[in-house]
Parts: structure tokens; sequence; C-alpha cells
């Protein structure tokens, strides 16, 4: 009998200190099998190719450490059982960068006299340390607060840690004084001039804003665009519209000098990123911030229309695509089951190609891009 390898040997899975990555007692080709197989559900008349895979470590560009213990042993990770927290600042699954940048982010929260919040008693000041590796290994950090108390005190030690942290480019405070499971605040406080972070993908130098959703796997969600351009060229649509834009990573992938592109996005950053990038680049694709499910019906009728929903899917704009005049739909999903549900609710528009890129391996998610044709 073969007995196959673990995906990934990790030291804090081992201790179990650690259970966020469900399989990664399972060989990676047995992962990916299976995620194959649970995409391929989803749309099963598609035409699928081969997984695109990822690498089984260093793969996250962005770390998001809940902070704990104290201000002399603060701990960056996760909290156990009962609210303590346990520090990860080794987990394989980041970048590089970012493991280098951890102990002395955790160094700050001593020098700084930043007390740690407490769940359970609900005081302290730091709930979480975000930390975002850009392709050329520049670093955004962001310390979300409950209040600006600290600001002044980390804003005083930004030259020293920048020192240490050469690739620090973007720091801000983000202010989140509620007792809620979220992870960052409304308010945003810049610690940096630069308040963008260049994540360049296949020539593309996308911004990311602090507040912006960007893609937690960068070599991965560089492939995925590259496919989506590709199908997008090959029926060469006369106008796209991308709905749930983000920072415009499909829009200004398909963006062509005769192209009509438009993206739109709820997120007020995140179109202030994806501008920023069109400009730099030239590009005449246009964004706006609004609701993806209430687009008009004009950018709902383009010729080709890319969605990229969050895991609930697209709900009520299936059945707006299904009656548009749209003759594509270009659909990324992140969870196989609403993908289902949302295909079946568009039954005009059949699957004709699909492809799975594993951008969270030692899990069950994986991202799924399907090409919809109108029949």
């Amino acid at each position: 009998m073969t007995v196959f390898a673990p995906a990934l040997d990790c030291g804090y899975h081992r201790a179990g200190l650690c259970h966020s990555c469900t399989r990664i007692d399972d060989a990676y080709d047995a992962q990916l099998a299976r995620k194959q197989l649970g995409a391929e559900a989803a749309a099963p008349g598609a035409a699928w190719l081969a997984p695109h895979a990822s690498a089984i470590s260093a793969f996250r560009n962005k770390a998001k450490m809940v902070a704990g213990g104290t201000v002399d042993a603060p701990t960056l990770g996760i909290l156990d059982g009962e609210r303590r927290g346990i520090d990860l600042r080794a987990c394989p699954l980041h970048e590089q960068p970012i493991r280098d940048a951890l102990p002395h982010l955790a160094a700050l929260v001593t020098d700084a006299r930043i007390p740690p919040y407490d769940v359970p008693e609900r005081r302290g000041e730091l709930k979480h340390v975000l930390v975002t590796a850009s392709p050329d290994a520049e670093l955004m950090v962001r310390f979300v607060l409950r209040s600006t108390e600290a600001v002044p005190r980390i804003a005083k030690r930004m030259d020293a840690l920048r020192e240490r942290i050469p690739g620090l480019v973007v720091a801000s405070a983000s202010i989140l004084p509620e007792h809620k499971a979220v992870v960052e605040g409304d308010v945003e406080v810049p610690l940096t001039d630069r308040q963008s972070l260049t994540m360049r993908l296949n020539d593309v130098p996308l911004r990311l804003r602090p507040g912006g959703f960007f893609q937690t796997n960068s070599a991965v969600a560089a492939a995925l665009y590259r496919e989506a351009a590709t199908w997008i060229d090959e029926v060469d649509p006369a106008s796209v519209a991308d709905l749930y834009c983000g920072v415009g990573g499909f829009a200004l992938h398909a963006a062509r000098p005769h192209r009509d592109v438009v993206g739109v996005e709820t997120s007020a950053e995140a179109i202030a990123g994806a501008i920023e990038t069109a400009s730099a680049m030239g590009s005449s694709a246009r964004f706006a911030v609004g609701d993806a499910t209430a687009a008009d019906d004009r950018t709902v009728d383009a010729a080709l229309v890319v969605v990229n929903p969050p895991r609930r899917g697209i709900g009520a704009l299936a059945a707006r695509l299904e009656a548009s005049a749209a003759r594509h739909v270009v659909y990324s999903s992140c969870n196989p089951a609403t993908l289902a549900r949302d295909l079946a609710a568009m039954p005009s528009l059949r699957p004709v190609r699909a492809r799975m890129f594993d951008m969270f391996p030692h899990n069950d998610h994986a991202e799924v891009l399907v090409l919809l044709e109108r029949r």
C-alpha cells in the first residue's frame, strides 16, 4: 500500500496549536484531486482544464495576526479556546518578507507600550496586525487599534521600524473601538506618506490601499487573471463589465484600446486603487463605487460580464444576467456550492470552459473560473 506524506510539515500543526489547515495531513496531489471533483460538480457541462496548482508553503501574501499576550510578551497569531493568544510568527504559509517582519512588529508592541486587546476582559488597545507583501517584496502594515491613543507612539517609531523592515512602504492604524468579530475598523489613520502598495501581476501594477481586497495568493492570482484575459480576448467583446471588481484585476487585464471596460465595486478604497492603476497604465478602463447586484442595466448588458463575488455568490444578479443582452459571462467563484446555485439560475448561459485555481492549499477552499456562453 502506498503511503503519501503530508503536503507540509508544520510545527504548529504537529503541536496541536493551530488547526486552520484542515487538509494539511493530505498529500498535495490528493488535495488537488478532491478540489477538482468539487469544482467539476458545480459546472458539469464545461470542458475542464487541468487544475492550476500552488506552492505548498510561502504562498500567502497577507497575514491577519490577532494580537494577544502582554505588552512585554506579545503574541501575534490566533486565539485559543479560552480567547488567549497563540503566537504563529513563523507560520510557513506566509511569504518570507512577512515572516521576516513579524518579530520586529512584535518588538514594536513592547517598545511602544501598546497593550494587546484582552478579549475576555474587553480591555487593551491592539487587536490585530495586518501585513501584506507585494510581489516586489514591499510591505503594507496596518495596526488595528481600539482608539488613537497609541498612534503617536507608533508614529514616533516609524523611521526606526522602517530601518529594521526595509520593505515597509505603507503603514496605517485602523481604528476599531467596538468589541465585535471583525478584522478592521472604518477609520484609517495614515502613518506613512505613501498609502498604496503596488501588487505587480503580469506587468499590471495593481494598487492596493488599506481596506482594499486582494487575492491571498499572488502567483495563483496572476495565473487566474492571465487565463481570464485569454478567454476574453478569444471572444473579443466590444464591452466588458467587471462586477465586484476589487482593485480592478480582471478589468485591467481585459482592457484593450478598442474595448470599453468598466468596473463596479462597493469599496471606495478599492476603486481608488483601480483608478490610480488605470491612470498609471494610461488605460481607458473606468471604475465606479457601487453595488454590483444593483448595477444599471447598461452595465449588465455589456457584451461580456465578469463576476467575482464573495462566498455568498451573485444572488439576485443571476436573474438579471439571465435576462440581459450579455453574450458571455466569466464567473470567478471561491465557493463551488454558490457557483452551482447561480449557474442553475442562468440556464441560457451555458458553461463552456472551466478551470480550478488552488488559491488556498491545505483546506477545502478553491477558486473556480468558468466561461459561460449564451445559447
